[in-house]
């Protein structure tokens, strides 16, 4: 997946934040321990380092969420994070329902939040920061099935 079609995703899916850049995502992609996942309409973007992996963004299109995708993501990048990493973590805007839903299905847990840390038009929101214990354990049932 090039870096432009990573911005196009992005921005779609994050329409309360800055959507990052393709040359963000060149330079992240540059960036030897940054690992992509990729599915046809999103992608997972991390890094390992130290034992810990960290995962940087994971977007899919508004039109193809729901589907179990943002799901098999994350089993795919936490599957690969296990090879050399004991710790996961994550940040997540705090009124975020649904992504903090997803994280706590791979078990994910609220570890600590920066407070303000998200700019939107009027307001800040707080960040919470997440962790999980690698390897964890994902099964069909964490990480759904992709439906039609």
């Amino acid at each position: 997946m090039t870096p432009d079609a990573l911005a196009a995703i992005h921005r779609a899916a994050f329409t309360h934040e800055r959507p990052w850049t393709a040359k963000e995502f060149e330079e992240l992609l540059a960036n030897p321990l940054t690992r992509l996942e990729t599915s046809a309409h999103g992608f997972a973007l991390w890094r390992g380092i130290a034992g810990e992996a960290e995962l940087l963004t994971i977007a899919v299109a508004p039109a193809a969420q729901r589907r179990g995708i943002g799901a098999r993501l994350m089993a795919d990048w936490m599957e690969k994070a296990t090879m050399s990493c004991t710790e996961a973590f994550l940040d997540v805007a705090a009124d975020n329902a649904a992504a903090i839903h997803l994280y706590q299905r791979y078990g994910f847990e609220t570890a600590a939040k920066r407070e303000a840390y998200y700019r939107r038009k009027n307001i800040r929101i707080d960040a919470l920061i997440m962790r999980a214990h690698l390897p964890f354990p994902v099964s069909k049932k964490s990480s759904g099935e992709l439906r039609p």
